[in-house]
């Protein structure tokens, strides 16, 4: 069955509203996959696939780290344009690296993962949530509990191991998993051993796999509907994140064009 994940903190459970490259190609920018304005596709949905951007410009990794890298240049000049924090547009930018290299034809963009980012907890901060540059929010972010009274009910998974609840689960971290759903996805990004949802490297690359995983190639409208709403099945939810992907699309285009 499937789990309803509808807001458990992006709409409206904890107060968050949500309002919201030209890359150059010897870098091994892939081409966007689309141009112009998302419309409304689905008579299920009416969600509209947004205009994924291409994953950040790469630099060289370092022959100790075989893992693909975002230029800083470009995550600065973004951050800034985007109104995206550096840290946790880094980690967006790295996940959608890490997901086309995991699924070749995904198609994952960094825009829609920071998108999902800014609807589940605007980018590690909600609730006076500060982002470390560990890439752990202080305090920990966590969901109610999911025991029937507001969410459908869903007894604990994890023994409380991640969201610290042993009687029921809740959605843990920047990017919001279930314990469940995590235990699928989960992914680590930092090289050290762990796989965490309270860090948000670990917790965008979990992001981009499910994705890549539920939706296949994501360039096609459709898909990344579907995709999306796996991750959350609501529809202004999906709403809101194709409003987001597109706007960071839109500002990161047109800061390189003025570059």
């Amino acid at each position: 069955m499937k789990w309803r994940r509808a807001a458990i903190i992006g709409i409206g459970v904890l107060g968050l509203g949500c309002g919201a490259i030209g890359a150059a190609l010897s870098l091994g920018v892939f081409e966007p996959p689309g141009s112009g304005a998302a419309a409304a596709l689905s008579a299920k949905d009416s969600a509209a696939r947004p205009v994924d951007d291409a994953p950040a410009e790469r630099v060289a990794p370092a022959a100790a780290n075989s893992a693909p890298r975002a230029d800083p240049v470009w995550i600065a000049a973004t951050a800034t344009a985007t109104g995206i924090p550096e840290r946790a547009l880094t980690a967006y930018a790295q996940a959608a690296l890490l997901g086309e290299e995991e699924a070749p034809g995904c198609g994952i963009g960094w825009n829609t993962i920071a998108a999902i980012g800014l609807v589940e907890s605007a980018h590690g901060t909600i609730n006076g949530a500060k982002l470390g540059a560990n890439g752990r929010a202080v305090p920990e972010i966590v969901g109610p509990a999911l025991d029937g009274t507001v969410y459908d009910a869903i007894p604990d998974t994890d023994r409380g191991v991640l969201d610290g609840d042993p009687m029921w689960d809740r959605a843990v971290g920047p990017l919001q998993f279930l314990p469940q759903t995590w235990s699928d996805y989960g992914k680590d990004a930092t090289g050290d051993g762990t796989a965490d949802p309270h860090q948000i490297d670990d917790a965008a690359w979990g992001t981009a796999t499910m994705l890549c995983a539920v939706g296949g190639d994501l360039t096609i409208p459709e898909n990344w509907i579907a995709a999306v709403d796996a991750y959350n099945p609501n529809i202004a939810y999906n709403n809101d994140v194709a409003d987001a992907a597109d706007a960071y699309a839109a500002a990161a285009s047109s800061s390189a064009a003025a570059r």
